[in-house]
């Protein structure tokens, strides 16, 4: 997975519903000075109850498009793009600092387990767990390397 892939897959949009809900909500707020209530969300976008408010304003919520301050009456405020920006996590981002640290952690793992004699199966578990963490960081090719070791290694232990 590519760091662009990483990116826009932690970005959740809102659906058109959930659109038109933040728009009343920030034109609401605008007007008047103060969040609508869950009645005055549903009287305006012409829904047929308040649970249908409840259940949009808690997903828009839990996606990081609308927050409530205190748990209290007409708390809500929508949250700017900019600070959902501000906010979004990026993953597998690994510094080439870390890069080398982490590569020679797992140089060290492989030296350890040529020098020993007889393999244990938990240690060749080991060294995949190893060269799999690599790669869910996005060291692909730091996981290549290693793989020929620990072939050699597997075929080291069955013979």
């Amino acid at each position: 997975m590519n760091e662009k892939q990483t990116n826009e897959q932690a970005v959740v949009r809102p659906t058109k519903k959930q659109k038109e809900l933040l728009s009343f909500i920030d034109t609401f707020i605008k007007e008047h000075g103060y969040s609508p209530s869950y009645r005055e969300i549903m009287n305006g976008l012409n829904y047929t109850s308040v649970a249908t408010v409840a259940l949009h304003v808690g997903n828009l919520i839990k996606r990081g498009h609308l927050r409530k301050r205190d748990r209290s009456a007409r708390s809500l405020e929508v949250v700017s793009q900019d600070e959902i920006e501000a906010t979004k996590i990026t993953t597998n981002l690994v510094a080439p600092a870390e890069e080398k640290w982490l590569v020679e952690k797992v140089e060290h793992a492989f030296q350890q387990m040529e020098n020993v004699g007889e393999l244990a199966e938990a240690s060749l578990d080991h060294l995949y767990v190893l060269i799999g963490a690599l790669k869910v960081l996005g060291l692909d090719g730091a996981a290549q390397s290693f793989m020929p070791r620990l072939t050699a290694l597997k075929q080291k232990q069955t013979a």
